[in-house]
């Protein structure tokens, strides 16, 4: 942002006045040589916010653009870019103001320029200043979802999607209605004291987040990348004046999750005196606090490659894996703790790099009585440890356009190949049994809670693109190979048990897009489908409670469920609310995006319209054991403005935008109830047959 480098660049002025009055600040000399750009890597985040027409689609990654240089500040030019009309004259003192500890840098012409190898960063940083580019959106998203449960009825535990709260049903168990149904009788008349039970399969509600991604340039090859949100998707009215927790961590009841309700504030006695909202307090008013720092990492760009360590994003081909999460409309993302080098075979357009990941640590030292001091890690045979390496050919974008414009063919593509492994593990959850490894907890109580988990996988990723004039194909395909000796709650393989022989998984996930732009580019045609492997023996398309569901026959241990990033978006309705994300299922997914109006700064005004078809890898694993799940039809409407400075990249949002969707799920067979129960139902005058689910959007956004 262009205020905040001149304010980064004024701001020793503006603080210092008599500094500045009396030794001025030497005229920066021009930057003719040529910086070096950041090496891209390949597992570089996909562009912030990707146009409607790609919604849930995070692009492949792209070289990032070179750190700008600001008014007045010359580039921190790397050894050997020197070009000697840059330096002063034979003889010109160089000096500095006392801000710089009255350091005397007088050198000659001769002394700092007789060879470009003896010049050093330590001699141009006089004249160079850090500056704070800012970026990042503000939204706001109002939705509603009506009868996201389908007209099942479904126990509380075992539903795809919960009944709302304030609606009457009872439960269907065991080919017969519960007796103890869930009722709500308060919406009758007061002249009947006995009241009607309320009805109401429609939830609605607002939620907003405020994302700063601030990035410090210090040079033109070493910067510090962040990522801070605020009010990260807070639901909008929820932490009212006068409503407070307090944590009560020996709750015997597993319906208070560990919080009690303490008394009202006594100027709101009841909630609807609230006057004003306070801002979220994790373990108060909210499991989350207003301000939360999302990423942090630093990059250094060496004459060799790139060195990046941290907390950061990871991206890769589609999404569909790893998935940076870093659009408009995103709600999950893919943050690794990682040390990475990644080059560049220029000739051949080919990045190589090398990650060391932190997944699991497990227990570190941390406790609520030592706030200081530096907490570390109580044992090494827990930590879950992965290394990556990842090969992408990735044509350079400027290049890639002249390509695509003389009518080549572009191919772009490459590998991700990760190997994770942990001997030991504690994943308890009860801290009931004393060994759980629970916040603060002593060494001898993890110690306690130890499995032998002897877990390993192998994670191949494969990305592929085919660009031609205005066409585009991409495809993913991922496998997961491992295995593990134990699971939670479950015997480990050893010499005395020669019956268990330990657990495998084999899971398979794909995903392609094909995209045809015509009319000047206002015309999207598209064209996706995915597939990710289903489990025969396992439970319902949904994650357990532990996440592993236990096998009907003891002798199948290998689970094959694929489940795709909850980021990877496809439609409103089944893959993002009920389902959670594409698991156990494939679609298909035709759409078309038009720009009625479009101007080149940016500005556009247009509408779009999918049809999802989806469907059960594995019949069994649906509840009407039928492989169809259901088919959605989504439309939309939005329009951007011209402002912000990102409208000039095709690939980034920047400016107010705001989209209008509604989406409509016909369940199919998959989604019904089993042959019996509908028969029995019907004799005991019950329906059970499932029926539409609907959702409205409106979102609003600024981007930067």
């Amino acid at each position: 942002m262009r205020f905040v480098r001149c304010a980064a660049a004024a701001l020793p002025v503006l603080l210092f006045p008599a500094i500045a009055l009396a030794q001025p600040e030497p005229k920066a000399p021009p930057t003719t040589g040529t910086a070096a750009a950041p090496a891209p890597t390949a597992a570089e985040p996909a562009p912030t916010d990707a146009p409607p027409a790609t919604t849930g689609t995070a692009l492949p990654p792209a070289p990032p653009p070179p750190a700008p240089t600001g008014t007045g500040r010359p580039a921190l030019i790397p050894s050997g870019a020197i070009n000697p009309s840059m330096l002063p004259s034979k003889g010109t003192p160089i000096t500095t103001t006392a801000a710089d500890g009255g350091r005397d840098l007088e050198r000659s012409r001769a002394e700092i320029g007789a060879k470009p190898s003896d010049v050093f960063a330590e001699d141009w940083w006089n004249f160079s200043r850090p500056i704070l580019e800012l970026h990042g959106y503000f939204r706001m998203r109002a939705e509603l979802f009506h009868n996201f449960s389908l007209g099942r009825h479904d126990t509380t535990t075992s539903a795809l999607w919960p009944q709302p709260a304030d609606h009457t049903y009872a439960d269907w168990v065991s080919s017969s209605r519960s007796t103890s149904g869930h009722t709500v009788p308060y919406c009758g008349s007061p002249m009947y004291p006995g009241g009607i039970n309320c009805e109401d399969k429609t939830q609605s509600m607002a939620n907003i987040r405020f994302r700063l991604n601030p990035e410090l340039h210090i040079s033109d090859n070493l910067r510090i990348m962040s990522q801070v949100d605020m009010l990260d998707n807070l639901v909008m009215g929820s932490t009212p004046e006068g409503y407070a927790n307090t944590p009560n961590p020996n709750d015997p009841s597993a319906v208070n999750t560990g919080y009690w309700r303490t008394s009202n504030s006594g100027y709101v006695p009841i909630g609807a005196f609230s006057n004003t909202q306070v801002e979220p307090t994790a373990g108060q008013n909210s499991y989350r606090n207003s301000i939360a720092v999302k990423r942090v990492w630093g990059e250094y760009v060496t004459p060799i490659g790139q060195f990046r360590f941290g907390r950061m994003p990871d991206h890769w081909g589609l999404g569909m894996v790893h998935n940076s999460g870093d659009t408009y409309d995103s709600d999950y993302q893919s943050t690794v703790d990682r040390i990475m080098f990644t080059t560049l075979v220029k000739p051949l357009d080919l990045y190589v790099g090398g990650a060391w990941d932190f997944p699991n640590e497990g227990a570190t030292s941390a406790n609520t009585n030592s706030q200081q001091g530096q907490p570390y890690d109580v044992a090494q045979n827990d930590d879950v440890n992965q290394y990556s390496l990842i090969l992408a050919r990735r044509r350079n974008p400027t290049l890639q356009r002249m390509d695509l414009a003389q009518g080549d063919v572009v191919v772009n593509g490459g590998m991700y190949l990760s190997f994770r492994n942990q001997f030991l593990a504690n994943d308890r959850t009860s801290s009931n049994t004393g060994n759980a490894q629970d916040l603060g907890a002593n060494n001898d109580a993890i110690r306690t809670g130890y499995e032998r988990r002897a877990y390993s996988a192998w994670t191949p990723d494969l990305w592929l693109q085919l660009l031609y004039k205005k066409f585009r194909f991409e495809a993913e395909g991922v496998a997961i190979a491992g295995s593990a000796e134990s699971l939670p709650g479950a015997a480990y393989r050893n010499t005395i048990d020669t019956t268990n022989n330990g657990y495998k998984f084999r899971q398979y996930g794909f995903s392609s897009q094909a995209e045809l732009k015509a009319v000047e580019d206002r015309l999207r045609l598209n064209f996706g489908t995915g597939w990710a492997s289903g489990d025969p023996e396992s439970g319902l398309l949904t994650a357990g409670n532990n996440g592993f569901e236990a096998h009907p026959n003891s002798n199948k241990r290998t689970y094959k469920q694929f489940r795709f990033n909850p980021n990877y978006r496809v439609d409103l309705i089944m893959f993002r609310h009920i389902l959670n994300r594409v698991q156990g299922a494939y679609y298909f997914r035709p759409s078309v995006d038009y720009d009625f109006s479009r101007n080149p700064n940016g500005q556009r005004l247009g509408g779009g319209a999918a049809i999802i078809w989806s469907r059960a890898s594995e019949f069994v694993q649906t509840p009407g054991h039928r492989r169809d799940l259901g088919v959605e039809i989504d439309l939309s409407i939005y329009y951007q403005s011209k402002d912000g400075s990102l409208n000039d990249d095709p690939d980034k949002m920047g400016g107010f935008f705001t989209m209008l969707q509604y989406g409509v799920l016909f369940p199919l067979n998959g989604m019904d109830n089993m042959g019996k129960d509908k028969d029995e139902a019907a004799r005991q005058g019950i329906g059970l047959s499932t029926s539409a689910a609907q959702t409205l959007r409106w979102y609003a956004g600024i981007l930067f």
